[in-house]
């Protein structure tokens, strides 16, 4: 069995979806399987990859959404260690090595994820310091932003399995929601090297076809606020990074007109603050 399974979630990407295997067959590391899941496509999609690369196993489901998508690569993947690249953004040659290379001395409960290019619209972009990419324990940064690329990852199956996988009910986010329960309980690596160019400004990405997309990371901080072992420190701040994104969905719902959702995330703020508007771990 290979050691590496790639999986490769594709919607309607016939123009993309073969840079992104060839950024894997053109990989330094060579013990690997690519896994492509077609999420009922309805351009050639599936007919190019089939064409072009005859020898990967294209897996198709009706549209369910990239959370389903990756999770059945994951059901239909062997490897030990998993890999997942969007299908608009590639690979540099050494990424799959750099990351194997950490797992040798890493233990089963694995982890890792790479420095990125960004690139919108065929040219490079700057990143702010928010942005910043690190290793280790940044739970706290986590809750702010979502600072790990789906396509930099390689993580165990067992660690995968331990925390469970990606959230199907979650249209966007559901990336923001794994990482908050990985980074709650496990420290992550990191390679400080650019491995992944990542694309930007396409129309169909979900960041710019999901409108408010902070209504789903609060839909993932209240699943991580609702597990009891979370540390007393990181309760305060996923409670206090809560309270601030429900006023901010808020204020946007208001300026829409639409009161009775402002209501719903005001309320959801309140209950997880104190009398003088402060926010607080007491909620529910």
């Amino acid at each position: 069995m290979p050691f590496v399974s790639v999986i490769i979630p594709t919607y309607n990407r016939a123009h993309l979806v073969q840079r992104a295997i060839r950024s894997v067959l053109c990989q330094s590391y060579t013990d690997y399987e690519i896994v492509v899941v077609d999420d009922g496509s309805t351009d050639s999609t599936h007919e190019i990859v089939r064409e072009a690369f005859p020898e990967i196993a294209v897996i198709t489901q009706l549209h369910a959404g990239v959370s389903a998508a990756r999770n059945k690569g994951i059901q239909h993947s062997t490897g030990r260690l998993l890999a997942f690249l969007d299908s608009d953004d590639e690979w540099l040659p050494e990424k799959l090595s750099r990351q194997v290379n950490l797992y040798g001395s890493n233990g089963t409960e694995f982890i890792c994820h790479t420095d990125e290019i960004w690139m919108r619209n065929g040219e490079p972009v700057s990143q702010k310091g928010i942005h910043r990419k690190q290793g280790g324990k940044f739970f706290e940064r986590a809750l702010e932003r979502c600072l790990i690329s789906p396509s930099s990852v390689m993580i165990s199956r067992g660690l995968l399995d331990q925390v469970g996988w990606f959230d199907p009910e979650l249209p966007a986010a559901e990336d923001y929601d794994l990482w908050l329960r990985i980074t709650a309980f496990h420290s992550v690596d990191f390679v400080p090297e650019k491995l992944v160019v990542k694309h930007g400004g396409s129309g169909d990405q979900l960041s710019m076809t999901t409108q408010a997309i902070d209504i789903f990371r609060i839909r993932a901080i209240t699943k991580i606020l609702a597990n009891a072992d979370l540390q007393p420190e990181y309760r305060r701040a996923a409670v206090k990074e809560l309270v601030r994104k429900c006023r901010i969905v808020a204020l946007g719902c208001s300026k829409r007109g639409k009161e009775h959702e402002a209501d719903t995330y005001l309320e959801l703020a309140r209950s997880y603050t104190n009398s003088d508007g402060e926010p607080e771990c007491s909620g529910s």
